[in-house]
Protein backbone atom coordinates (compact mmCIF):
# COMPACT_ATOMS: atom_id res chain seq x y z
CA UNK A 1 0.00 0.00 0.00
CA UNK A 2 1.20 3.79 -0.67
CA UNK A 3 0.96 6.97 0.57
CA UNK A 4 0.79 9.93 -0.83
CA UNK A 5 1.34 14.03 -0.41
CA UNK A 6 0.28 16.41 -3.02
CA UNK A 7 0.64 20.30 -2.52
CA UNK A 8 -1.32 23.06 -4.05
CA UNK A 9 2.29 25.64 -3.29
CA UNK A 10 3.74 27.23 -5.92
CA UNK A 11 6.69 25.12 -7.03
CA UNK A 12 8.86 28.63 -8.06
CA UNK A 13 8.50 29.54 -4.49
CA UNK A 14 9.81 26.63 -2.67
CA UNK A 15 13.03 26.97 -0.96
CA UNK A 16 15.22 24.42 0.94
CA UNK A 17 18.00 24.56 2.70
CA UNK A 18 20.88 21.70 2.24
CA UNK A 19 22.06 21.73 5.56
CA UNK A 20 19.05 22.83 7.71
CA UNK A 21 17.32 19.51 5.77
CA UNK A 22 20.39 17.84 6.53
CA UNK A 23 20.35 18.20 10.32
CA UNK A 24 16.59 17.55 10.80
CA UNK A 25 16.91 14.09 8.64
CA UNK A 26 20.34 13.37 11.04
CA UNK A 27 17.99 13.56 14.00
CA UNK A 28 15.72 10.78 12.57
CA UNK A 29 17.09 6.97 13.47
CA UNK A 30 17.40 5.60 10.27
CA UNK A 31 18.88 2.14 10.39
CA UNK A 32 18.75 -0.01 7.58
CA UNK A 33 14.99 -2.02 7.73
CA UNK A 34 13.71 1.29 10.25
CA UNK A 35 13.34 3.68 7.34
CA UNK A 36 9.47 4.42 8.01
CA UNK A 37 10.25 7.48 10.54
CA UNK A 38 12.40 8.82 8.16
CA UNK A 39 10.58 8.16 5.07
CA UNK A 40 7.06 9.59 6.47
CA UNK A 41 8.81 13.06 7.44
CA UNK A 42 10.26 13.90 4.29
CA UNK A 43 7.45 12.53 2.60
CA UNK A 44 4.97 15.39 4.30
CA UNK A 45 8.37 18.13 4.53
CA UNK A 46 8.96 17.99 0.98
CA UNK A 47 5.28 17.89 -0.50
CA UNK A 48 5.17 21.32 1.88
CA UNK A 49 7.88 22.21 -0.27
CA UNK A 50 5.96 21.54 -3.63
CA UNK A 51 7.40 18.10 -4.30
CA UNK A 52 4.82 15.16 -5.14
CA UNK A 53 5.28 12.19 -2.70
CA UNK A 54 4.85 8.70 -1.98
CA UNK A 55 5.89 5.64 0.19
CA UNK A 56 5.82 3.15 -2.81
CA UNK A 57 5.31 -1.00 -1.75
CA UNK A 58 8.67 -1.55 -0.54
CA UNK A 59 9.06 1.36 1.60
CA UNK A 60 11.03 3.92 -0.74
CA UNK A 61 10.42 7.64 -0.47
CA UNK A 62 10.00 9.00 -3.95
CA UNK A 63 9.44 12.52 -4.75
CA UNK A 64 8.81 14.33 -8.00
CA UNK A 65 9.56 17.57 -9.18
CA UNK A 66 8.23 19.27 -12.47
CA UNK A 67 6.45 17.84 -15.33
CA UNK A 68 7.17 16.15 -18.60
CA UNK A 69 7.78 13.15 -20.41
CA UNK A 70 11.70 13.47 -19.69
CA UNK A 71 12.71 11.90 -16.48
CA UNK A 72 16.03 12.30 -14.52
CA UNK A 73 16.42 9.94 -12.14
CA UNK A 74 18.78 10.86 -8.97
CA UNK A 75 18.53 7.68 -6.60
CA UNK A 76 19.46 7.73 -2.71
CA UNK A 77 19.20 5.81 0.06
CA UNK A 78 17.35 6.30 3.60
CA UNK A 79 18.99 3.86 5.62
CA UNK A 80 22.32 3.95 7.72
CA UNK A 81 24.17 0.79 9.74
CA UNK A 82 23.77 1.26 13.22
CA UNK A 83 26.16 3.10 15.94
CA UNK A 84 24.58 6.61 16.95
CA UNK A 85 26.74 9.66 16.16
CA UNK A 86 25.30 12.23 18.47
CA UNK A 87 23.94 14.96 15.81
CA UNK A 88 25.91 19.02 16.23
CA UNK A 89 27.57 21.35 14.32
CA UNK A 90 30.73 22.24 15.08
CA UNK A 91 32.09 25.03 13.23
CA UNK A 92 31.51 24.09 9.58
CA UNK A 93 31.27 20.46 10.19
CA UNK A 94 27.88 18.76 10.69
CA UNK A 95 28.21 15.14 12.71
CA UNK A 96 25.40 12.27 12.66
CA UNK A 97 24.96 9.35 11.60
CA UNK A 98 24.15 9.15 8.00
CA UNK A 99 25.85 12.70 7.27
CA UNK A 100 27.88 11.07 4.19
CA UNK A 101 26.18 7.71 3.66
CA UNK A 102 23.84 9.03 2.40
CA UNK A 103 21.51 11.40 3.93
CA UNK A 104 24.14 14.23 2.74
CA UNK A 105 23.69 13.43 -0.88
CA UNK A 106 20.00 13.19 -0.93
CA UNK A 107 19.91 16.84 1.19
CA UNK A 108 21.95 18.03 -1.48
CA UNK A 109 20.48 16.85 -4.18
CA UNK A 110 16.73 17.48 -3.04
CA UNK A 111 17.62 20.96 -2.44
CA UNK A 112 19.29 21.16 -6.07
CA UNK A 113 16.13 19.97 -7.23
CA UNK A 114 13.68 22.51 -5.62
CA UNK A 115 15.37 24.69 -7.30
CA UNK A 116 14.89 23.65 -11.59
CA UNK A 117 11.50 25.49 -13.46
CA UNK A 118 8.57 23.32 -13.04
CA UNK A 119 7.52 24.26 -16.69
CA UNK A 120 10.50 22.88 -18.74
CA UNK A 121 9.53 19.65 -19.91
CA UNK A 122 11.21 17.86 -17.49
CA UNK A 123 10.53 15.48 -14.53
CA UNK A 124 12.88 15.08 -11.84
CA UNK A 125 12.44 11.85 -9.38
CA UNK A 126 14.15 11.70 -6.43
CA UNK A 127 14.30 8.42 -4.27
CA UNK A 128 15.20 7.42 -0.87
CA UNK A 129 15.49 3.80 -1.36
CA UNK A 130 15.46 1.48 1.72
CA UNK A 131 17.78 -1.15 2.98
CA UNK A 132 21.13 0.07 1.22
CA UNK A 133 22.97 -1.16 3.63
CA UNK A 134 21.89 -4.57 3.88
CA UNK A 135 19.44 -6.16 1.07
CA UNK A 136 19.42 -3.86 -1.48
CA UNK A 137 15.95 -4.48 -1.77
CA UNK A 138 14.29 -1.21 -2.35
CA UNK A 139 17.09 -0.68 -5.62
CA UNK A 140 15.59 -3.79 -6.51
CA UNK A 141 12.03 -3.13 -6.49
CA UNK A 142 12.54 0.10 -8.00
CA UNK A 143 14.75 -2.53 -11.04
CA UNK A 144 11.72 -4.47 -11.63
CA UNK A 145 9.35 -1.37 -11.31
CA UNK A 146 9.93 1.66 -12.91
CA UNK A 147 10.75 2.55 -16.75
CA UNK A 148 14.02 2.68 -17.28
CA UNK A 149 15.32 6.87 -16.95
CA UNK A 150 17.24 8.55 -19.82
CA UNK A 151 19.95 9.41 -17.02
CA UNK A 152 20.64 8.35 -13.27
CA UNK A 153 22.39 9.50 -10.64
CA UNK A 154 22.98 7.57 -7.61
CA UNK A 155 23.52 9.78 -4.86
CA UNK A 156 26.52 8.40 -2.67
CA UNK A 157 29.04 10.61 -1.17
CA UNK A 158 32.25 11.39 -4.00
CA UNK A 159 33.13 14.57 -2.77
CA UNK A 160 31.81 17.87 -4.23
CA UNK A 161 34.45 17.52 -6.81
CA UNK A 162 34.67 13.48 -7.64
CA UNK A 163 32.11 11.68 -10.12
CA UNK A 164 31.83 8.07 -9.32
CA UNK A 165 31.79 5.51 -12.40
CA UNK A 166 32.82 2.17 -10.64
CA UNK A 167 32.07 -0.08 -8.14
CA UNK A 168 33.55 -3.02 -6.87
CA UNK A 169 30.94 -6.49 -6.77
CA UNK A 170 30.22 -7.80 -3.57
CA UNK A 171 29.39 -11.77 -2.83
CA UNK A 172 28.52 -12.46 0.99
CA UNK A 173 28.91 -15.99 2.05
CA UNK A 174 28.11 -18.42 4.89
CA UNK A 175 30.11 -21.36 5.69
CA UNK A 176 29.21 -23.51 8.29
CA UNK A 177 29.87 -27.23 9.87
CA UNK A 178 28.79 -29.53 12.29
CA UNK A 179 30.42 -32.42 13.49
CA UNK A 180 31.12 -34.65 16.55
CA UNK A 181 32.80 -33.44 18.91
CA UNK A 182 36.32 -34.48 20.27
CA UNK A 183 39.23 -33.85 23.15
CA UNK A 184 40.89 -30.98 22.89
CA UNK A 185 44.12 -33.21 22.78
CA UNK A 186 43.21 -35.15 20.31
CA UNK A 187 44.17 -35.76 16.86
CA UNK A 188 41.03 -34.58 15.12
CA UNK A 189 40.70 -30.74 14.11
CA UNK A 190 37.81 -29.04 15.54
CA UNK A 191 34.98 -27.46 13.47
CA UNK A 192 36.26 -24.04 14.38
CA UNK A 193 39.67 -25.16 13.35
CA UNK A 194 37.89 -26.08 9.90
CA UNK A 195 36.18 -22.40 9.76
CA UNK A 196 39.66 -20.57 10.25
CA UNK A 197 41.23 -22.99 7.71
CA UNK A 198 38.58 -22.02 5.11
CA UNK A 199 39.45 -17.96 5.50
CA UNK A 200 42.62 -18.66 5.74
CA UNK A 201 42.30 -20.44 1.78
CA UNK A 202 39.64 -17.57 0.65
CA UNK A 203 42.86 -14.99 1.40
CA UNK A 204 45.61 -16.79 -0.03
CA UNK A 205 43.76 -17.69 -2.96
CA UNK A 206 42.82 -13.72 -3.03
CA UNK A 207 46.69 -12.62 -2.48
CA UNK A 208 47.76 -15.38 -5.47
CA UNK A 209 44.86 -14.20 -8.09
CA UNK A 210 45.49 -10.56 -7.41
CA UNK A 211 48.76 -10.19 -7.88
CA UNK A 212 50.43 -7.02 -7.75
CA UNK A 213 47.47 -4.93 -8.55
CA UNK A 214 45.69 -1.98 -7.84
CA UNK A 215 43.22 -1.47 -4.77
CA UNK A 216 40.64 -1.49 -7.52
CA UNK A 217 41.63 -4.55 -9.52
CA UNK A 218 42.42 -6.63 -6.36
CA UNK A 219 39.77 -9.28 -4.83
CA UNK A 220 39.16 -8.60 -1.22
CA UNK A 221 38.13 -10.75 1.59
CA UNK A 222 36.92 -9.76 4.79
CA UNK A 223 35.34 -11.91 7.89
CA UNK A 224 31.83 -9.89 8.97
CA UNK A 225 31.50 -12.43 11.83
CA UNK A 226 31.75 -15.48 13.20
CA UNK A 227 30.83 -18.45 15.90
CA UNK A 228 32.26 -21.27 17.62
CA UNK A 229 30.74 -23.06 20.13
CA UNK A 230 30.38 -27.09 21.70
CA UNK A 231 27.77 -28.61 23.41
CA UNK A 232 29.98 -31.38 23.92
CA UNK A 233 28.41 -34.17 21.73
CA UNK A 234 28.43 -31.46 18.38
CA UNK A 235 31.01 -28.94 17.06
CA UNK A 236 29.38 -26.20 15.28
CA UNK A 237 30.97 -23.36 13.58
CA UNK A 238 29.57 -20.80 11.34
CA UNK A 239 31.61 -18.01 9.66
CA UNK A 240 30.38 -14.70 7.58
CA UNK A 241 32.76 -13.49 4.65
CA UNK A 242 32.52 -10.15 2.58
CA UNK A 243 34.35 -10.43 -0.99
CA UNK A 244 35.04 -7.58 -3.18
CA UNK A 245 34.91 -8.50 -6.60
CA UNK A 246 36.81 -6.74 -9.21
CA UNK A 247 35.89 -6.18 -13.04
CA UNK A 248 38.23 -8.74 -13.92
CA UNK A 249 37.18 -11.13 -12.46
CA UNK A 250 33.81 -12.69 -13.40
CA UNK A 251 31.37 -14.11 -11.18
CA UNK A 252 30.62 -17.43 -12.53
CA UNK A 253 34.85 -18.08 -12.11
CA UNK A 254 34.41 -16.62 -8.11
CA UNK A 255 31.63 -18.89 -7.48
CA UNK A 256 33.25 -21.47 -8.36
CA UNK A 257 36.73 -21.05 -7.03
CA UNK A 258 34.98 -20.19 -3.80
CA UNK A 259 32.81 -23.30 -3.46
CA UNK A 260 36.50 -25.57 -4.45
CA UNK A 261 37.71 -24.08 -1.02
CA UNK A 262 34.81 -24.85 1.26
CA UNK A 263 36.02 -28.14 1.77
CA UNK A 264 33.73 -30.09 4.14
CA UNK A 265 31.82 -27.12 5.49
CA UNK A 266 28.24 -25.95 3.76
CA UNK A 267 28.59 -23.45 1.68
CA UNK A 268 25.75 -20.36 1.14
CA UNK A 269 25.73 -17.65 -0.93
CA UNK A 270 23.75 -14.65 0.65
CA UNK A 271 23.94 -11.99 -1.58
CA UNK A 272 25.57 -11.16 -4.82
CA UNK A 273 26.08 -8.23 -7.01
CA UNK A 274 28.15 -7.69 -9.82
CA UNK A 275 30.94 -5.08 -10.23
CA UNK A 276 29.71 -1.93 -12.57
CA UNK A 277 31.86 0.46 -14.79
CA UNK A 278 29.72 3.40 -16.67
CA UNK A 279 30.62 5.80 -19.46
CA UNK A 280 32.72 8.69 -18.09
CA UNK A 281 32.02 10.34 -22.26
CA UNK A 282 28.13 9.72 -21.95
CA UNK A 283 26.67 13.72 -21.98
CA UNK A 284 25.64 12.95 -17.98
CA UNK A 285 29.15 12.48 -16.94
CA UNK A 286 30.77 15.39 -19.10
CA UNK A 287 27.94 17.83 -17.08
CA UNK A 288 29.23 16.85 -14.07
CA UNK A 289 32.39 17.51 -15.05
CA UNK A 290 31.82 21.56 -16.62
CA UNK A 291 29.25 22.16 -13.69
CA UNK A 292 32.60 21.21 -10.85
CA UNK A 293 34.67 23.01 -13.22
CA UNK A 294 31.93 25.85 -13.24
CA UNK A 295 31.97 25.87 -9.32
CA UNK A 296 35.96 26.07 -9.35
CA UNK A 297 36.73 22.52 -8.41
CA UNK A 298 38.39 20.11 -10.45
CA UNK A 299 36.55 16.86 -11.47
CA UNK A 300 38.43 13.56 -10.82
CA UNK A 301 36.55 10.74 -11.63
CA UNK A 302 36.74 7.75 -8.98
CA UNK A 303 36.69 4.18 -8.66
CA UNK A 304 35.34 2.59 -5.73
CA UNK A 305 35.64 -0.55 -3.83
CA UNK A 306 32.54 -0.57 -2.58
CA UNK A 307 29.23 -1.21 -3.89
CA UNK A 308 26.35 0.62 -4.15
CA UNK A 309 22.48 0.76 -5.90
CA UNK A 310 24.43 1.97 -8.94
CA UNK A 311 25.58 -2.19 -8.93
CA UNK A 312 22.03 -3.11 -9.10
CA UNK A 313 19.90 -0.31 -11.45
CA UNK A 314 22.49 0.52 -13.81
CA UNK A 315 22.83 -2.68 -15.35
CA UNK A 316 18.75 -2.93 -15.01
CA UNK A 317 17.94 0.59 -16.48
CA UNK A 318 21.10 0.37 -18.96
CA UNK A 319 21.34 4.18 -19.29
CA UNK A 320 24.02 6.74 -18.44
CA UNK A 321 24.85 6.48 -14.99
CA UNK A 322 27.09 7.97 -12.48
CA UNK A 323 27.20 8.72 -8.53
CA UNK A 324 27.69 11.95 -7.12
CA UNK A 325 27.50 13.65 -3.69
CA UNK A 326 29.20 15.59 -1.17
CA UNK A 327 31.42 13.86 1.72
CA UNK A 328 34.60 11.87 2.24
CA UNK A 329 33.51 8.41 1.49
CA UNK A 330 36.63 7.57 4.20
CA UNK A 331 33.49 8.54 7.46
CA UNK A 332 31.14 6.07 6.38
CA UNK A 333 29.99 3.97 9.01
CA UNK A 334 32.85 5.51 10.96
CA UNK A 335 31.99 7.43 14.53
CA UNK A 336 33.20 10.19 13.52
CA UNK A 337 31.08 10.39 10.73
CA UNK A 338 30.89 14.41 9.68
CA UNK A 339 30.16 16.29 6.44
CA UNK A 340 31.65 20.01 5.56
CA UNK A 341 28.75 22.15 5.00
CA UNK A 342 30.67 24.07 2.36
CA UNK A 343 31.49 20.61 0.56
CA UNK A 344 27.66 20.34 0.74
CA UNK A 345 26.67 23.74 -0.20
CA UNK A 346 29.16 23.38 -3.15
CA UNK A 347 27.45 19.84 -4.65
CA UNK A 348 24.33 21.84 -4.98
CA UNK A 349 25.34 24.42 -7.08
CA UNK A 350 27.16 21.55 -9.21
CA UNK A 351 23.84 19.82 -9.05
CA UNK A 352 22.09 22.76 -10.00
CA UNK A 353 24.08 23.12 -13.04
CA UNK A 354 24.00 19.73 -13.93
CA UNK A 355 19.90 19.21 -14.28
CA UNK A 356 20.04 22.64 -16.15
CA UNK A 357 22.02 21.01 -18.61
CA UNK A 358 20.61 17.88 -19.28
Amino acid sequence: MTTSHTTTLSRETAVLDAAELLEEMLRIPSVSGRESALSGFLAARLADAGFDTFIDAAGNLVASWGRGDEVVALVGHLDTVPGEVPVRRAGDRLYGRGAVDAKGPLAATLTAVARQPSDAGRRFTVIGAVEEETSSCGAHHLAATLVPPPHLVILEPSGADGITIAYKGSVRLRWSRVQDAGHGAGPASSAADAAFAFVRALQNHAIAWSGDTSLFERLDVRVLACDARSDGLQDRAEVEVALRVPLTYPMANLLRDVQSLAGAGDLRVLSQEPPVRTDRASHLARSFVQAIREHGGSPRFKLKTGTSDLNILAPAWNCPAVAYGPGRSLLDHTPDEHIEIPDLERAVDVLDSVLRRL
